[in-house]
């Protein structure tokens, strides 16, 4: 009778659902987005690649053939014999192995611009939401003059007068070398990069900064605000602690989302010829090069075309299962 008795609590204690935490909740929310969680695969599993592209890559990235004739997908060599998977160019280097190389820059280009636009964004909205008053008056003219700027003349202007004129400028050592490591580029090519990384975050904040501080805006005005600032709790430690963590999470879809608009932004200068140059390669300057014989050659557009395609899908599909996970209307 006694065990009978005793086990009926534990019984009832392991019916009881256990709450889950707040972030539980958004992984498993995001995790029934079917579109989304494959969206997020197809994105590791390019990215992946690029990273591996030294071991998988079946040529060197500027391996030119002396044949210099285009072959079309699935042909072999008639030198050598070796099966080219998407063909080769005009200087007979295989399409898939440039493919490979160039996700690796554009999209570590898209993910360094988001990045830096977030830092940026974010610091800058925070201050501005939470201090009010002078600061906010000042930096919301800022913000309006950057936003009143034409986004795609300025970077062309930019882009030409910087990227084109990469010796003459000269960046520390330890910027040019992780973007040389990390894109497998030489240094020459890294500055190009580099510089073009600045010049797209340096216009591409104003969004991000608004969002944080319409966050902050409505944040600051909660009760516990006002209990930790009668508490003495200093402005670092109510910015950290209390109003960053509670306004960051539209940040999480924007960021998602500028991903997308990043890699746009880069393909669509280097396709007009004013960002990273040949020899290396970009899905931008790849497409741009495609374009010149596409006529003759009409797969050549689809080789860049096709994963800059899916990974602008891939990221929309990411945000739109983070803003779901994250809408607190749509708790249960």
């Amino acid at each position: 009778m006694a065990t009978t008795t005793s086990a009926i609590p534990e019984s009832i204690e392991r019916a009881q659902p256990r709450s889950e935490g707040q972030w539980a909740v958004v992984v498993r929310r995001f995790r029934r987005h079917r579109l989304a969680m494959f969206s997020l695969a197809l994105l590791a599993t390019i990215f992946l690649a690029s990273l591996l592209a030294p071991w998988i890559a079946p040529f060197p990235r500027d391996d030119i053939a002396l044949n210099r004739t285009f072959l079309t997908p699935m042909s072999a060599d008639p030198a050598t014999g070796r099966l080219h998977l998407l063909g080769t160019d005009h200087l007979g280097r295989d399409f898939f192995t440039r493919v490979v190389y160039a996700a690796r820059v554009s999209l570590m280009v898209a993910l360094s611009v988001t990045t830096m636009v977030a830092i940026i964004g974010s610091v800058l909205g925070l201050i501005a939401g939470f201090f009010g008053g002078w600061v906010d008056n000042l930096i919301s003219r800022i913000m309006e003059f950057v936003a009143t700027i034409p986004d795609l003349p300025i970077l062309l202007i930019l882009s030409a007068i910087m990227v084109q004129n990469a010796d003459l400028i000269v960046l520390p050592d330890w910027i040019i070398g992780p973007v040389a490591w990390i894109m497998a580029v030489p240094n020459r090519e890294a500055t190009q990069v580099a510089l073009l990384i600045l010049v797209l975050a340096s216009l591409g904040w104003v969004g991000i900064a608004r969002l944080m501080r319409g966050m902050v805006l409505q944040v600051r005005e909660m009760q516990y605000i006002e209990s930790a600032r009668a508490l003495g709790g200093s402005y670092t430690w109510l910015l950290a602690r209390h109003v960053f963590p509670n306004a960051f999470p539209p940040l999480i879809v924007a960021f998602t989302l500028g991903l997308n608009g990043a890699l746009v932004s880069e393909v669509a200068i280097s396709f007009l010829g004013f960002g990273v140059q040949d020899p290396t390669p970009t899905w931008g300057n790849m497409m741009g090069f495609a374009t010149s014989y596409m006529f003759n050659h009409p797969w050549m557009p689809l080789i860049p075309g096709l994963p800059i395609f899916l990974c602008s899908l891939a990221f929309n599909f990411i945000g739109d299962g983070l803003r779901d996970a994250l809408d607190p209307r749509l708790k249960i």
